[in-house]
């Protein structure tokens, strides 16, 4: 059996799809359907059962899957809007159960692949490099995210089994759509396009012009082959970063969508008072320890990943299709 908690989310369904495409169908998906709108993210993909996420926190406790064969558990449930200020409710979903999870893994010596994030280099003045004196938390969601990752480095140096935590970057793709305002800027380009024949981005903010805000965008099939990559390497533990080491300004993206449609105009909005301080202008992963690991599989070009997501966005809406 292999365990992908937030499932039905954005990343954790491509990675199930990715685990379909290897022959494997003996997942476990373990969300919450809160937010009816992700049961359109597993519709088309095949897996062995779901659990809600506080029933199976539940039933881990109880130690009802003590005696399952679990081969690994890709831990990628979260909240993970950076924009929520309630602190108890962030610790319970991203530290908590991240730690309980932790655990119940290493106890079983169970491989354990989680989701960390960028977030946690805060303003990225001291860059963003695997290590404690590049970080710092800018909101609640970078805090619990980077509160787990120093919890787990206390365990790193004695531990037997593979943990092994991805700082993501920017990522974007397909099955984001219930995301909303969280979703990426190539999603939200793409519909603004649709609604108002023109796409919009910030203007000029902390010494970046107009659209120049620049990120480390990384597609997310590739993060789904970095995954595999650790999986298929079970000697290999440790926070690593998840990003493509070259960033792009969000104007490359939006001259991206443009070009999709072959027309429209890019507008520029005044930056908006709630994210000034909160707000990463700039992010590129330092992808020495990535490399170092032994991963090889590359990134997908910046334009040829905006084309390919628009053309899923035009035939489907943005989400996978049963294909049998």
């Amino acid at each position: 059996m292999i365990i992908v908690t937030g499932g039905a989310g954005f990343i954790g369904s491509n990675i199930v799809k990715g685990l379909n495409e290897r022959g494997r169908s003996d997942i476990l998906v373990v969300d919450n359907l809160t937010n009816m709108v992700k049961f359109k993210n597993i519709q088309a993909l095949k897996i062995a059962d779901y659990m809600n996420k506080y029933a199976f926190a539940a039933a881990l406790k109880e130690g009802k899957f003590d005696q399952e064969k679990i081969d690994v558990i890709f831990h990628e449930g979260a909240c993970s809007d950076t924009m929520e200020y309630n602190g108890k409710y962030m610790m319970e979903n991203n530290f908590e159960y991240t730690k309980n999870l932790l655990h119940f893994s290493l106890a079983r010596e169970i491989q354990f692949i989680y989701a960390s994030s960028a977030s946690t280099y805060g303003s990225g003045v001291h860059g963003f490099r695997e290590e404690p004196k590049c970080e710092e938390a800018l909101n609640v969601y970078a805090f619990s995210k980077l509160f787990f990752d120093n919890y787990l480095r206390r365990f790193l140096p004695d531990i037997k089994s593979q943990v092994v935590g991805l700082r993501y970057f920017n990522v974007y793709g397909p099955q984001e759509n219930h995301k909303g305002k969280m979703a990426s800027m190539v999603f939200q380009m793409y519909n603004q396009w649709k609604a108002e024949k023109k796409v919009k981005l910030f203007d000029a903010y902390g010494g970046y012009g107009a659209g120049e805000q620049t990120r480390d965008f990384i597609y997310v099939k590739d993060v789904v082959k970095v995954n595999f990559y650790f999986w298929e390497h079970p000697e290999i533990k440790g926070i690593y970063n998840c990003g493509t080491g070259h960033a792009h300004q969000f104007n490359a993206l939006a001259k991206g969508v443009l070009k999709h449609f072959g027309s429209g105009d890019l507008e520029y909005i005044p930056f908006p008072e709630v994210l000034k301080g909160k707000y990463q202008s700039f992010t590129e992963a330092d992808s020495k320890n990535l490399l170092a690991a032994g991963y090889d599989g590359g990134f997908t070009d910046i334009e040829e990943a905006v084309e390919e997501y628009c053309k899923v966005l035009d035939k489907t809406g943005g989400y996978y299709i049963y294909e049998g």
